[in-house]
Order: C-alpha cells, then sequence, then structure tokens
C-alpha cells in the first residue's frame, strides 16, 4: 500500500461567533465591518502582536506545500482582469509555493519573488486541489480562506483537517465559516490556549 499524500487543511483565523471577515468588504477596508481598522487588526492580532508566542502556528501555515485561495482572498477585482492585480503581499508575498487562485477569469501563471507563483483556476475546486496536490507532491496543501471557498470544500467532503483560530470578539454578521455546509463530524486533535486566540485543530471524519 503506497503511503498517503498529504493532507487538505483549511487553516483560518475565526470571530468568536464563527466569521473570517465582516460586511462591506472592499479594497479600502479588505475585512470589511470587522471590529477593527478593515484590515483584521482585531482579528489577526495573535498573528503580529504576539509573534512568539504564536510562531508554532504561523509555521505550520508557511511549511504547506501548496495553497488554494478563493479570487475574494486574492483581491478586490471583478470579472476580467482589467488590472495587474497580484495580491495584497507585495512582491514577495508569504506564502513561497504554488497558490491556487478559484477564478472564472483566465488569466496567465503570475510568478512572484520567494517562490510563490499565482496560477488561475477558472474549472473549480476539484481541478485546484488536483493542480494543488501534484504541486505538492506529499507535503500539506492549505486552504486559507475566504469562507466561501472553505465552506465549498467541506461541503464536498475535500478538507482533511480544520485548523482554526479563535478570538475573543464577536462580528455578528459578515462571511461566515461553516455556511450552507452540511453537519461534520469532527475529532479534536489538539487545542491551544494563547493570549489573544485559542487555537484548535480538528480532524474532519465525515
Amino acid at each position: 500500500m503506497t503511503e498517503q499524500m498529504g493532507r487538505v487543511v483549511c487553516d483560518i483565523t475565526i470571530s468568536a461567533d464563527g466569521y473570517v471577515a465582516g460586511l462591506n468588504q472592499t479594497e479600502e477596508h479588505p475585512f470589511g465591518e470587522d471590529g477593527g481598522d478593515g484590515w483584521g487588526d482585531k482579528l489577526h492580532a495573535w498573528m503580529f502582536d504576539d509573534p512568539d508566542e504564536n510562531r508554532a502556528e504561523v509555521e505550520q501555515v508557511a511549511a504547506a506545500e501548496a495553497v488554494i485561495m478563493g479570487r475574494n482572498m486574492f483581491g478586490p477585482v471583478r470579472g476580467e482582469w482589467d488590472r495587474q492585480w497580484n495580491g495584497w503581499w507585495g512582491d514577495n508575498p508569504p506564502f513561497h509555493a504554488p497558490v491556487f487562485v478559484l477564478t472564472h477569469h483566465a488569466r496567465d501563471p503570475q510568478p512572484m519573488d520567494g517562490g510563490t507563483t499565482y496560477h488561475f483556476v477558472t474549472d473549480g475546486i476539484e481541478s485546484a486541489l488536483a493542480q494543488a496536490r501534484a504541486a505538492a507532491g506529499n507535503g500539506d496543501v492549505v486552504i486559507l480562506g475566504g469562507a466561501i471557498t472553505i465552506n465549498q470544500y467541506l461541503a464536498a467532503g475535500l478538507i482533511d483537517e480544520l485548523r482554526l483560530h479563535v478570538v475573543p470578539l464577536t462580528l455578528g454578521a459578515g462571511a461566515r465559516l461553516f455556511e450552507g455546509v452540511p453537519p461534520l463530524k469532527l475529532e479534536q486533535v489538539k487545542a491551544r490556549a494563547a493570549t489573544s486566540v485559542t487555537h484548535v485543530t480538528y480532524r474532519v471524519l465525515a
């Protein structure tokens, strides 16, 4: 029996009531009405205000051999690619791996500094996952967001593990994890409380 390929892991920060972003996301406020500056400063404070305390969780994301994200996470451009948008992360994005962006509009691959290349996938979540798996080899594929993308993969039964970073604030509305997803059977793998976040890992059983 051959060794199984790497896992498909969702890794995302959520509010205590399950939102990954607030209402009214725009280019000026990509996280919408997020209880802070619209750029996720409160949601993602655990990464930047307490980096040493949460280094292991940040390094888990960086260890992925391939990344999948939705177009809404990649950027605010809608419809045809009418400008050369290359993500929110500058010339040297933090992924350092192939990134597969779900979109309805074709675009040539976009190499960036530091080993990241954006690949634009127009034929659905299964195709993006197949391409990401091929790129990752025996390594993990991480699905980073947004909520709609993760929910599609969860509903299709394609995620092996959920790594959730739960922060102590509520948003009340916005883009919510598990929206429209059938009931899941989860096994808790580990949990760790830090100063400004609780890290919980679940294995998705069914």
